[in-house]
């Protein structure tokens, strides 16, 4: 019998925390259509396994960094209108070896699976969160900054941007919104 959405999700949230690559990597089709909509500098979606497997450490570079030891919490599946769909809410919760710091990072999957396997998923998760209990948020933080600074250089206010154009002003001491 042909594993459910359900069943493929809590194998996959449980391999991540259990870093069983391969496992994970396998539930996936080999097209797929992975993405994660709210990572800040705009990340390409992974369109294979293949894709996924370089995205989950079998690339050139693995992971180098603090040792995580979470499970996924807060688990609640919601079945759609489609039976190929689910929305999954839960989070990752854990420690930072090295540390002993406490972390939880809140996510929302979106997914379709077919034949037991995911053919696609929106996965919305807090990569701030991410970041940080990895040691990396002030990296990540400036590349953001550096990623959104080439925007305003390449892409004008008000001309194909979700920014409206400023009015002008000949009144000097009008105050700025930042986003620093």
């Amino acid at each position: 019998m042909t594993d459910t959405p359900r069943d493929v999700f809590l194998k996959l949230v449980h391999g991540v925390c259990e870093e069983r690559w391969a496992d994970v990597v396998d539930l996936y089709a080999e097209r797929t259509d992975v993405c994660h909509p709210f990572f800040p500098l705009e990340a390409s979606p992974m369109r294979s396994r293949e894709a996924l497997r370089t995205h989950f450490g079998g690339g050139p570079q693995p992971y180098q960094g603090p040792t995580l030891r979470r499970r996924p919490t807060r688990i609640n599946v919601h079945q759609t209108t489609d039976p190929e769909v689910i929305v999954a809410e839960f989070q990752y919760e854990g420690i930072v070896v090295e540390t002993g710091e406490p972390f939880a990072i809140p996510a929302v999957f979106v997914m379709r699976v077919r034949d037991g396997k995911i053919v696609e998923s929106r996965d919305y998760l807090d990569h701030l969160r991410s970041a940080a209990a990895r040691g990396q948020l002030p990296e990540v933080l400036d590349a953001i900054r550096d990623h959104h600074a080439k925007d305003r250089v390449t892409d004008p206010p008000g001309h194909n941007s979700a920014e409206p154009p400023r009015p002008k002003s000949t009144d000097t001491h009008q105050p700025r919104a930042t986003t620093e």
